[in-house]
């Protein structure tokens, strides 16, 4: 079977608003907060509120992210999570399947 290679993938989307602020308010959650900075050997993790749906890997993504959050890969400061599954289920996310998420990790 033989590979596809896909040339442009659109990243883009847009979030209700209701969706949106309930998960968010799942991403700052305290406990939560607490687990992705012992996840990440930090003291704290703030989150930014950026979001990025994951794209196929190609030469123009091979991080398999949009190229203007590639920076937050390679920083030291920041760390980038899978949003759990369970949080696109309650804040009622379907489309896009998945997301990810940037944290800014403090001491």
């Amino acid at each position: 079977m033989p590979l596809k290679i896909i040339e442009n993938f659109d990243s883009s989307f847009t979030l209700d608003p209701e969706a949106k602020e309930s998960l968010f308010g799942l991403l700052k959650n305290e406990a939560f907060l607490q687990q992705v900075a012992e996840q990440v050997k930090c003291q704290q993790v703030e989150f930014t509120e950026l979001l990025f749906q994951p794209v196929p890997y190609s030469a123009a993504t091979p991080k398999g992210m949009p190229a203007e959050f590639e920076p937050y890969y390679q920083s030291p400061e920041h760390a980038i999570i899978n949003v759990p599954p369970n949080f696109m289920f309650k804040a009622k996310i379907f489309n896009p399947s998945r997301l990810c998420a940037i944290y800014r990790k403090i001491g």
